[in-house]
């Protein structure tokens, strides 16, 4: 999963970036297509329950991961204002501190939140944007070593999941989706940003998942998802384009001060997310034979 996600982040990324070389304002939104969808990825791999092996579920979930961490590295890299030094040092101090509750086993959540809002503070004066916080301070949460151990880390995620689920997801998708269609021709699609997202998201990402996921295979650095085929594989590849909240979120951080490129970011990543989905739901419902429980 981690050499896939690195191909399935650079060649979107170079393909966007061929596409705009010569548009200075536009290429600011390179990292848009870059990042999977965990929710809805996994959310069209399950329509097909048991036709699709549980390792290539394990692996669609582990890359999905892997590369939305590797799109808030690249947010606190590329997407950051200027950094403030001071606040930086503060923020360090906090994650220690945070670290040490972990390292003593504090079990209570209320000093991980008292820390952690201190840490978001400081992240977002610092310049670095504020997401990375959340990112570090889920990083410190305990977890158990043992099936018997209490598990913070386990009771945060179950008491969180229903309000991500059905509050968080649905407000981000109905806050950043809408589109509006006035002037909207199918010519647009062929404008600089969203043709590089869409051939970034439904193109590059398959491609470059596959190919270097192919190699490492072929070359025993990883071994093939058990009871899974190549075909299964690329069409689960195909599934890592689907990029809808990342990318949107990533999209408003690039063009914050172009605005007016906002509604080509929507298209692109809805037009690129929507084919990844079909074809490769399609795919993998063509190819794969449905197991019957006896």
């Amino acid at each position: 999963p981690i050499i896939g996600a690195i191909g399935g982040m650079a060649l979107p990324a170079l393909i966007y970036i061929f596409i705009n070389l010569e548009s200075p304002d536009t290429l600011r939104g390179w990292a848009i297509p870059t990042a999977t969808d965990i929710a809805f990825s996994i959310g069209v791999l399950s329509l097909l329950g048991s036709r699709v092996p549980l390792s290539l579920k394990v692996f669609l979930v582990a890359l999905a991961i892997i590369d939305d961490l590797g799109a808030i590295i690249i947010i606190a890299l590329f997407y950051s204002s200027e950094l403030q030094y001071i606040y930086l040092l503060f923020m360090l101090f906090t994650f220690i501190i945070l670290l040490l509750l972990n390292k003593f086993q504090i079990k209570k959540f209320a000093p991980y939140i008292l820390v952690g809002l201190f840490l978001w503070f400081f992240t977002h004066g610092s310049g670095i944007h504020s997401t990375i916080s959340g990112v570090l301070l889920a990083t410190t949460i305990p977890h158990r070593k043992q099936k018997k151990d209490y598990s913070l880390l386990l009771k945060l995620e179950h008491i969180l999941s229903p309000y991500v689920a059905f509050g968080i997801m649905p407000l981000f998708a109905l806050a950043n989706a809408g589109v509006s269609l006035e002037g909207i021709t199918f010519n647009k699609m062929f404008d600089r940003v969203p043709l590089g997202i869409i051939c970034g998201l439904f193109f590059g990402k398959q491609i470059g998942v596959f190919i270097f996921s192919f190699f490492s295979i072929k070359l025993k650095l990883a071994e093939m998802p058990s009871n899974s085929n190549w075909i299964q594989f690329y069409a689960v590849g195909i599934l890592t384009g689907i990029g809808f909240t990342m990318s949107l979120f990533v999209g408003n951080l690039a063009f914050v001060d172009y605005p007016y490129h906002m509604d080509g970011v929507k298209i692109g990543v809805l037009v690129g997310s929507t084919l990844s989905a079909l074809f490769g739901y399609l795919l993998l419902f063509i190819v794969s034979k449905k197991k019957i429980n006896i």
